[in-house]
């Protein structure tokens, strides 16, 4: 299992964290060609630099709109392109290339964004148009960030305390105090601290709602650090670097955390509200969701719907549960698993690059895995059978004669 630490000594924004991710591996040229497709209509380009403050070295990335760089760790800053609504930038991901997972993913981090903006000016979140956060590059940063944890193969993140930074912040709205409402809603999910030394915006919308999104994990005892990064952002700050770190870690899925089941039986939900429901639990933390056939009181056919979680994750499920669906009461008990180690391995075949999860038991492959989403992808481009991309895939990884 592939787990980044946060750690953050001057916030986090969209482009930090875009930055630690390319830091990390992801390759530039992969996000910019998926990217273009996403926004073919716009002229951009991700433009990662090395960079240096207080006597630590990392990388500083932004995104260049039509020969402008756009600074835009902050609100104050101009950003390119119209106001667009939820809607219309969840079409827009939705009618994309790029992978199931990632347009997820993204819709999930803005709908997280649209429902705290609807809970500010008491609005439906479906109303909610975005000023900042519609801009090309704020798209760019909160997608391609999505896209690039995707391309990592990382499973879950952990997050330190966030410094929010102090004092006022221009917006189209008007001035509003540091942190800005819509971030400070979104970090009631997260840890926050006060930093007032400081006086910008360190954490912004984008950026809170990534960290807010993506699934945790709490790192245990046998883990094992396989890379860093660092990220610094826009801003030359009195006290500290304005540095967000990434720390990579590979550790067993049996060392991270107290697993359990919560169940319950459906009997009056339809079958798109359930479907609907299994798609969306993944990106609130469930580790895995199935449904079995099942006849209830009185003969009536229903479902047994079955969530495998972190039990740190069990109160923010039963809610999620509740309101999506029709039930009136979840039952719960704890399980143990039997997990193999796993990494991710890139081949290259004829037809393509395909990453491929290996299984390992007691320091022996026993499983090779293609990425389904790969595969895919690379089918719907080549015109390939699906299946003769998977055996390709199989096929390289065997030659690299794993142990």
């Amino acid at each position: 299992m592939n787990i980044i630490r946060f750690d953050s000594v001057g916030g986090a924004s969209g482009d930090m964290i875009l930055g630690t991710l390319i830091g990390l591996g992801a390759d530039v040229s992969e996000l910019s060609k998926q990217l273009i497709r996403l926004l073919p209509d716009e002229n951009f380009s991700i433009i990662v630099e090395k960079f240096e403050s207080y006597g630590i070295n990392g990388i500083q990335a932004k995104v260049k709109i039509k020969n402008v760089d756009h600074h835009h760790h902050d609100h104050e800053h101009e950003h390119h392109g119209h106001e667009r609504s939820f809607m219309e930038i969840s079409s827009i991901i939705q009618a994309s290339s790029l992978p199931d997972s990632v347009k997820k993913q993204a819709i999930a981090v803005f709908a997280k964004l649209a429902a705290a903006e609807a809970k500010i000016h008491n609005m439906p979140a479906n109303d909610v148009h975005f000023h900042e956060v519609g801009a090309v590059d704020s798209i760019i940063d909160i997608v391609g960030s999505c896209l690039a944890f995707h391309l990592l193969g990382i499973d879950a993140i952990s997050v330190s305390a966030l410094p929010t930074g102090s004092g006022i912040v221009k917006c189209r709205h008007g001035i509003y105090p540091v942190p800005a409402p819509a971030t400070a809603e979104i970090l009631l999910e997260l840890k926050s601290m006060p930093c007032d030394d400081e006086p910008f915006e360190l954490v912004t919308p984008t950026g809170a709602a990534l960290l807010a999104t993506w699934p945790k994990a709490e790192l245990g005892s046998n883990v094992q650090l396989v890379g860093t990064a660092n990220s610094f952002g826009q801003h030359k700050l009195k006290t500290r670097p304005n540095l967000l770190r990434a720390l990579l870690y590979e550790t067993s899925v049996n060392d991270v955390a107290e697993i359990i089941v919560l169940e319950t039986n459906i009997d009056d939900c339809s079958p798109e509200l359930l479907g609907n429901l299994c798609q969306k639990l993944p990106s609130e933390g469930a580790l895995d969701v199935w449904t079995t056939p099942a006849n209830m009181k009185k003969q009536r056919s229903g479902y047994v719907l079955s969530v495998l979680l972190k039990k740190s994750d069990k109160d923010k499920i039963l809610k999620f549960i509740f309101n999506e669906t029709t039930t009136f009461g979840i039952r719960e008990y704890p399980v143990e698993r039997h997990c193999l180690e796993r990494h991710t391995e890139s081949v290259e075949t004829i037809y393509g690059s395909v990453r491929v999860k290996i299984g390992k038991w007691q320091g022996k492959t026993v499983s090779c895995s293609p990425e389904f989403e790969d595969c895919r992808h690379l089918s719907e481009s080549t015109g390939i059978a699906l299946k003769t991309i998977q055996q390709a895939a199989i096929s390289a990884i065997n030659k690299l004669n794993l142990e």
